[in-house]
């Protein structure tokens, strides 16, 4: 759980390669991920084309680091064939936070970068990734290793626990 206290957002890389394995080990980790009824919205697209990753880079104005990252993963998520398409979003988010804590956890670093519900961003992606019409962009994931450190704030806030006892 250490990796809960030391996540920090990372938006400058060494220029080298990511391991497979690696990349194996953040994708099962997001797909552990609970969902709504278990249905697994989720699929995955692991970019490492350089030019593929330059045009995601230009997809919001928050996005340009990636332009700089070995490996760009983007969790996009199925419109059709889920029990509760209400619930998708969270079910992403748990899924990519899954996924930010295990690639901390292999040395590496990232940045969470969001795309949905932003339907410019998430269009955007959909044209650059060529996306079947069912799938929808949640999020860019800019990946590697750190060329960038610094501890993680403190973010615990006793006021904003309330007993009721």
């Amino acid at each position: 759980m250490d990796s809960i206290f030391h996540r920090i957002s990372v938006r400058k890389y060494e220029d080298r390669p990511v391991e497979k394995d690696k990349l194996t080990g953040i994708l099962k980790a997001g797909m552990q991920s609970p969902s709504a009824g278990n249905q697994q919205p989720w699929e995955f697209y692991v970019v490492t084309d350089k030019e593929k990753i330059r045009q995601l880079s230009e997809c919001s104005n928050y996005a340009g680091c990636a332009a700089g990252a070995p490996v760009v993963i983007v969790p996009v998520y199925k419109k059709t064939g889920v029990m509760f398409p209400s619930m998708v979003l969270e079910d992403m988010s748990i899924c990519q936070e899954n996924m930010w804590l295990m690639t901390d956890s292999l040395g590496l670093g990232g940045v969470w970068l969001g795309i949905a519900p932003d339907k410019d961003r998430m269009e955007k992606v959909k044209q650059v990734l060529d996306l079947p019409d069912d799938q929808e962009a949640f999020s860019l994931f800019p990946l590697g290793y750190p060329a960038e450190s610094r501890p993680q704030q403190d973010r615990f806030d006793q006021s904003r626990i309330h007993y009721i006892d």
